[in-house]
């Protein structure tokens, strides 16, 4: 299931910010990134930089981006955050979270074409300087049949951020 994003307001901070993240994570050495942990969940091509991880902030990678460091720093309920590529071709099987205390947020830096996150039966496309605000314990996979790497700030939040819908 996806969330609208007023229900989390600390999106629209991230949102606002997009544009400064963006060229904070492409200035990044490619080599920096290492790849998801979990291989068997993917192909090729899903590489990640840690900033956050719960709770406690990488300051070895911090350094590398400051003021996304400091956007994340200054948010409540941060508990792991990064920045997640996916190389043309890749695709993510399904698979669900392992945290029900947690909500992802992905803010698209950088996407084209075919390049889509499929959660329960509902699938969108990421969009730059647009953001996805989903249930990780709901089944989900990703896929990227686009021309370009897919980039997105990927932030876990603590669930109890999450304003009432109604």
């Amino acid at each position: 299931m996806f969330y609208p994003d007023h229900v989390l307001p600390a999106t629209a901070l991230l949102r606002e910010h997009w544009r400064l993240i963006r060229d904070e994570c492409l200035a990044l050495p490619s080599s920096d990134f290492v790849a998801w942990p979990e291989v068997e969940l993917y192909n090729h091509g899903w590489d990640i930089y840690g900033m956050v991880a719960q709770r406690r902030r990488l300051l070895e990678n911090c350094v590398f981006c400051p003021q996304t460091a400091d956007l994340l720093r200054s948010l409540d309920g941060v508990v792991n955050a990064g920045f997640s590529r996916l190389a043309p071709g890749t695709r993510i099987l399904p698979h669900v979270g392992y945290r029900h205390a947690n909500v992802r947020y992905h803010l698209a830096l950088q996407a084209d074409g075919d390049c889509h996150l499929r959660v329960g039966e509902e699938s969108r496309p990421w969009r730059e300087g647009h953001s996805l605000l989903f249930e990780d314990m709901a089944t989900h996979e990703a896929w990227n049949h686009g021309s370009q790497t897919r980039i997105v700030l990927l932030v876990d939040f603590d669930r109890t951020l999450l304003r009432d819908e109604t």
